[in-house]
C-alpha cells in the first residue's frame, strides 16, 4: 500500500503531499521536514530507496504489546521510494508489499503524464495548476492502491476530466529559465 506521494523542489518546499493513510498534522509536517532532508542529502551516485526515518517506523515495543499488530505487519510505511528530476524530488511512501521497482516505474509515469498534459511541465505548472496534479495521482492512485499506471489511459483520463489549463500565451518565460522541463534531459538521476 502507498502511504504517501510528496513532491519538493530543490529548497524544501512541498508542491504536493498526499498522505492516504491518517496522521496527525504535526506528525506530517515532521515526517515531510526529515524525509527531505534525508533524501536532499543523498548523493547522486546512492540508490533511490530508503527506510523510513524511525517517525514512522513501527517500534518493536508496540507489536509485542498489541497481538493484532503482529498479525497485519505489512500494512506500516517502511520504505521510501525516490526520483530527482531537475529541481523536483517526486517520493512514494510504501509499506513492504510494494515493489521498489514497481514505485519507480509509478513515479516515471507519473512525470510523464505531467510532462505530457503540459507539454513540457515545470515547477510553476504545479504550482499553479495543482487541480491537474491531483488528477494525475488520483487517475494513478485511490485510497493508497495503484489503479492505473498506462502513462496514455492516465493521460486520457485527466483530459476526459477537464482537468488541463492550458498556459497563457506560447510559452513566453520558459527561455528564461523558468520553464527548460524536468523530463528535458538534465538532472535526471538514474536508479543506482
Amino acid at each position: 500500500m502507498i502511504n504517501a506521494v510528496l513532491v519538493f523542489n530543490n529548497s524544501g518546499q512541498p508542491r504536493l503531499t498526499k498522505f492516504y493513510t491518517q496522521l496527525d498534522t504535526a506528525v506530517q509536517q515532521r515526517l515531510i521536514s526529515e524525509i527531505f532532508t534525508l533524501v536532499s542529502n543523498r548523493p547522486s551516485s546512492s540508490c533511490n530507496f530508503l527506510p523510513l526515518p524511525p517517525l514512522l517506523a513501527p517500534s518493536k515495543s508496540s507489536s509485542t504489546t498489541t497481538p493484532t499488530a503482529s498479525a497485519t505487519p505489512t500494512d506500516t510505511p517502511t520504505l521510501i521510494t525516490y526520483r530527482h528530476y531537475a529541481t523536483l524530488y517526486f517520493i512514494v511512501i510504501s509499506t513492504s508489499t510494494e515493489s521498489p521497482l514497481a514505485l519507480l516505474d509509478l513515479i516515471q509515469v507519473f512525470v510523464e503524464a505531467l510532462d505530457r498534459l503540459f507539454e513540457n511541465v515545470c515547477e510553476l505548472d504545479l504550482i499553479f495548476n495543482f487541480e491537474t496534479l491531483h488528477a494525475v495521482l488520483g487517475e494513478m492512485i485511490v485510497g493508497g492502491v495503484v489503479v492505473e499506471t498506462g502513462l496514455d489511459k492516465v493521460v486520457r483520463g485527466v483530459r476526459e476530466q477537464g482537468k488541463v489549463v492550458k498556459r497563457p500565451g506560447d510559452g513566453v518565460g520558459r527561455s528564461a529559465g523558468l520553464g527548460a522541463g524536468i523530463l528535458g534531459g538534465f538532472g535526471m538521476r538514474g536508479v543506482g
